[in-house]
């Protein structure tokens, strides 16, 4: 917890003086790396544009990459009080056949598991160890509409209610980031051949966690078990909303039935297209993600694509790796500059990797499976494998869980 010297800010002083640090969004990537910059020493400022965090989002899934940051943190059995579910193997129906292709069990037990927590808990949760670090502030309802300019160099955003102005600002506003495209930096679209329909259905409450993943001759669905409803998404073709639309609202509560049987008493409570929301899926990164007093992460650095539900966690290492390159030297009052780039080099490898395999997933399995016709699906050869030798399953197990050069907290705690 904070040190004397971290204790000796004087809250009134920071609101009325520019802050070292603004963090635009309020997201996972940007409250985990308010926490680390806090935790550091380095004034910061969270915007959020929402009044709570109470809403959908698109994955509750916390992976163990995140459980071990929490534990470098000394925060991990405070983090699992919070409501979850622990999910330490991944299924899915194949043309109808139950198969387990991940095993998350034979990592350390301490994080052996996904946790399954609504993304609202989770961000409360780092708003509250954030807080206890008198170097945080976050201001709810705070759109950073812009970029202010001085000089060639950005040295803070636009609100509505006015400027707020920083040594270092950090975009983590999300794949639609307005900060990113303010900031001129050049853009590389990958593209993904899929949308999703986001909705949700009501379920009886189970023992254990059922989400899953159906996949059927031409149709895709996973459900995500949230106790007592399930949050679905149905995937088709990019561009073809329309045409689901088009058949009714009727046809579609029966498709969503056949494909995921366990749904069935559950589709009649879908009563209008209102309750169903359209995911544009994206896949593109930033080929800089940096210019003076400015620095990209997450989503608004590089957008995922919901292959391996891998992004929340992909953005929270771009966060751990922001402030171990950066957190130390702010807080001595170095200037941040000269380091972007380091930050960039350190994530730039695992984001590409991630994203050629979620690429060659949508190319080469998901967009020939959505354009095959109903009939009967044959499970592939490296799924057939993984079902038959558990020890395989280990191998997407490390992919998920934690992805290529998982980061670890090397960012200073300030003392007294």
């Amino acid at each position: 917890m904070p040190g004397a010297a971290a204790a000796a800010y004087d809250m009134a002083a920071m609101a009325e003086r520019e802050s070292d640090l603004l963090i635009a969004g309020g997201g996972p990537a940007g409250m985990v790396a308010g926490l680390l910059f806090a935790r550091a020493g380095v004034a910061t400022l969270v915007l959020e544009k929402h009044k709570d965090f109470l809403r959908d989002f698109r994955g509750d899934t916390v992976h163990p990459s995140t459980l071990r940051l929490f534990h470098e943190l000394g925060l991990l059995d405070a983090f699992l009080e919070r409501p979850h579910d622990k999910v330490r193997t991944l299924s899915a129906f194949v043309g109808g056949r139950r198969i387990v292709p991940v095993d998350l069990s034979r990592f350390d037990p301490r994080w052996n598991f996904v946790a399954m927590m609504p993304q609202w808990e989770f961000l409360d949760f780092v708003r509250d160890a954030a807080a206890a670090y008198p170097a945080f502030r976050l201001e709810m309802e705070t759109e950073a509409t812009g970029l202010v300019e001085e000089a060639g160099r950005i040295a803070g955003v636009r609100t509505r209610s006015g400027e707020r102005r920083a040594r270092l600002t950090i975009a983590a506003d999300g794949r639609d980031s307005r900060l990113r495209a303010a900031a001129g930096l050049p853009l590389k679209t990958i593209g993904a051949p899929i949308d999703v329909f986001w909705f949700r259905l009501p379920k009886a409450p189970t023992a254990e966690n059922r989400t899953t993943g159906f996949f059927t001759g031409g149709r895709i669905m996973v459900v995500i078990d949230r106790g007592d409803y399930w949050q679905c998404a149905y995937v088709f073709a990019k561009g073809d909303a329309a045409k689901v639309r088009a058949r009714g609202l009727e046809a579609f509560r029966a498709e969503v039935a056949r494909v995921a049987p366990v749904t069935a008493d559950g589709v009649d409570a879908l009563r209008d297209w209102d309750e169903v929301r359209l995911l544009s899926v994206a896949l593109d990164r930033l080929e800089r993600w940096h210019r003076p007093g400015f620095l990209a992460i997450g989503d608004a650095a590089h957008a995922m694509s919901p292959v391996g539900g891998v992004g929340i966690n992909v953005a929270i290492q771009d966060a751990v790796a922001a402030a171990n390159v950066l957190a130390g030297p702010m807080a001595r009052g170095e200037d941040p500059d000269p380091l972007l780039p380091k930050v960039q080099a350190r994530r730039a490898t695992a984001v590409r990797l991630t994203q050629a395999f979620q690429s060659a997933a949508q190319k080469r399995i998901i967009r020939p499976l959505l354009e095959r016709g109903d009939g009967e699906l044959p499970l592939p050869l490296p799924l057939e494998l993984h079902d038959r030798f558990p020890l395989l399953r280990t191998i997407p197990a490390a992919f998920i869980g934690f992805g290529w050069r998982p980061e670890h907290v090397r960012s200073p705690e300030a003392q007294g």
